[in-house]
């Protein structure tokens, strides 16, 4: 018998998108019967995560009949004391997804702005949607933030701003002084959250330094995570730091148990091997550098990236679609650009020396 479904969702709803991730290893292996797979797809850590998370892991599910601590009291005590803030001022969260999620639920009502790149992460915009609030989109220069113009939309109706920095797809960070001066002429009631994500990633000295200047301006909040230097993706941890205040906000409307005991525990592990982190962005650098100078020789120019990833510009009216498909054949997952803004694009994530070798040599069997 089919029954149908007639009860409405929100209106807020209606017109949302689905989010749609990187293709996973396992369906691509089961769709082409390709047993050598490089997944390029989702800015994760090709070298996994540190020896010292793995084994807290291992110890933690012992616990694992137990709900964890609901606000991470170890984790935000090992983050206050890296970063020289108390800890009062940090919240963890399922992801730094889920931050985002918070702050939009504790901050943005019906009919509200919330001020944004065009092409960004596309959970800001999503999650502003869900509260009834308007995303107000600026389009990117050069694919960086055009923090000139994202200045002259503030009205009235402004209650946050969204930076990503280095941004995601693009990988560009904006200047130092730009982003600073920017900070310091936002209206302090209006909420300025800096999405720092890659930023252990960032090899320019110029870039801007956050922390420090939260003791300034209370309507700053800086995003980061544990999914991709640290590689605890699966695991779904990362933090804001912010003013006090806030995060008692957030704390009212998250979930009791929002982290589970194994990222808590893998994430503590993480801080306390440095090494593992530096040696990874070192690794990301070198590839990086590498995959730019390969992809020169075919005539191909990326964004330029701070991140563990690049954005290819094809040029010449080649779809990135197409070249997605053309590689997922050749056993190489990336992400299209069709699905990120720039149709003429592709996203590569930086892997290890292997798989970007195997990515160059799947474009240069592709384009002769």
């Amino acid at each position: 018998m089919h029954i149908t479904h007639n009860i409405p969702t929100r209106k807020e709803i209606e017109h949302l998108g689905v989010y749609v991730p990187g293709k996973p290893i396992e369906e691509v292996k089961r769709e082409l019967g390709l047993e050598r797979i490089a997944k390029l797809a989702s800015n994760e850590n090709p070298y996994g995560c540190s020896d010292l998370a793995t084994q807290a892991m291992i110890r933690e599910v012992g616990k694992a009949s137990l709900y964890p601590e609901g606000t991470a009291p170890d984790l935000v005590e090992k983050l206050g004391a890296k970063l020289g803030v108390s800890k009062e001022s940090i919240i963890v969260g399922n992801g730094s997804d889920e931050i985002i999620r918070l702050l939009t639920r504790s901050y943005i009502s019906a009919g509200d702005e919330a001020i944004m790149a065009d092409v960004t992460f596309p959970r800001y915009e999503t999650n502003v949607q869900i509260e009834g609030g308007v995303p107000i989109t600026v389009p990117l220069t050069n694919g960086v933030h055009d923090l000139a113009s994202m200045l002259s939309r503030i009205t009235s109706a402004t209650k946050m701003i969204f930076i990503c920095n280095p941004n995601n797809p693009t990988g560009t960070i904006v200047a130092a002084q730009e982003l600073l001066s920017f900070i310091e002429q936002v209206p302090s009631h209006i909420l300025v959250v800096i999405d720092e994500a890659y930023y252990e990633y960032v090899t320019d000295k110029t870039y801007l330094h956050t922390i420090p200047l939260l003791a300034k301006h209370s309507n700053l909040i800086i995003l980061r995570t544990f999914s991709k230097i640290y590689g605890l993706a699966a695991l779904r941890i990362g933090y804001g730091v912010m003013h006090p205040t806030i995060v008692q906000a957030l704390i009212k409307v998250k979930e009791p148990f929002n982290t589970n005991r194994l990222a808590q525990a893998a994430a503590v592990a993480s801080l306390e091997d440095e090494s593992f982190a530096v040696q990874c962005a070192q690794r990301n650098e070198a590839g990086r550098t590498f995959l730019q100078a390969e992809l020169a020789k075919l005539g191909l120019a990326c964004y330029p990236s701070q991140a563990n990833f690049l954005m290819v510009k094809l040029g010449e009216g080649r779809q990135g679609h197409d070249l997605f498909q053309a590689l997922l054949a050749h056993g190489v997952i990336v992400r299209s650009g069709n699905l990120l803004g720039y149709a003429d694009t592709i996203r590569v994530s930086i892997g290890t020396e292997q798989e970007n070798e195997q990515f160059i040599h799947a474009l240069q069997d592709i384009w002769g």
